[in-house]
């Protein structure tokens, strides 16, 4: 297999109610390039949350004696703990500087994935101002997915992607938070090894290995490269229903040992 991660040059900073998809195809035709079939297309979660309008204005929030208190004790804007507890389902961890929460869709993430950078809205102080995930990231990709469909009458995959930080290591990766057209967890238990071995436990996050690829391409300042194309991948849409999505990546609570 020989995989080819593309980044697209050329797309403009992300404004509401943007086309993802016009903006892609306009990027790609400035490189003299095109969408194939079975291209995975890996978007940062930072221009799907802005062509979605997730735009907070701290000052439009309530604070709770929750969040008052919580801010206390990890040191942080009282506002900002408010709009991340608005957006998570529970607190996993939290010391001085860290807030680690399960985000509402599932994920296990610093701040419920709540960002100040690279943002700006006009009339809005930046201190003032924070981007949510997407509302629902396997939706947002599902639409990218029918979109080229519709539009170029092919199959491809899309990753939806996000800066996160993991257990037993320093420094962040791009993990997939939204997967559409293809099964984002491979899974290999009752196959065999090249001798004859089965597999009992081995699962491999293809989704999360792509996105990881992609951030750096990507890069997390300056670059300007919010899309990658992935290409030689060759994503197969899963029949089962219950393996579409982000969904299967997430460790079920019961099994995390971490809490």
């Amino acid at each position: 297999m020989k995989l080819t991660y593309i980044g697209v040059d050329n797309i403009p900073m992300v404004e509401p109610g943007d086309d993802l998809l016009t903006l892609i195809d306009a990027g790609l035709v400035s490189m003299g390039e095109q969408l194939m079939a079975s291209d995975v297309i890996v978007m940062a979660q930072k221009i799907v949350s802005k062509a979605e309008d997730r735009y907070l204005d701290l000052n439009s929030v309530t604070l709770s004696a929750e969040a008052q208190q919580l801010a206390t004790e990890v040191d942080k804007d009282p506002r900002k703990v408010q709009a991340i507890l608005d957006e998570s389902n529970e607190v996993v961890r939290k010391r001085p500087g860290v807030l680690i929460v399960e985000q509402n869709q599932g994920f296990v993430q610093a701040n419920a994935g709540i960002d100040q950078s690279n943002i700006d809205v006009d009339g809005i102080d930046a201190d003032d101002l924070c981007l949510l995930l997407p509302l629902d990231s396997d939706a947002s990709a599902a639409t990218l997915c029918d979109a080229v469909k519709a539009r170029h009458n092919i199959e491809v995959g899309v990753i939806i992607n996000d800066s996160v930080g993991r257990a037993w290591r320093m420094g962040t990766m791009g993990l997939a938070i939204g997967v559409a057209g293809f099964t984002a967890l491979e899974d290999y238990i009752g196959q065999t090894d090249i001798y004859g071995r089965e597999m009992v436990v081995t699962q491999v996050g293809a989704a999360d290995e792509m996105a990881a690829g992609a951030s750096l391409v990507m890069g997390q300042t300056t670059e300007k490269t919010p899309v990658v194309i992935v290409r030689g991948y060759h994503p197969r849409d899963p029949q089962d229903d219950t393996l579409r999505g982000v969904k299967p990546l997430l460790r079920p609570k019961e099994m995390d040992m971490f809490r």
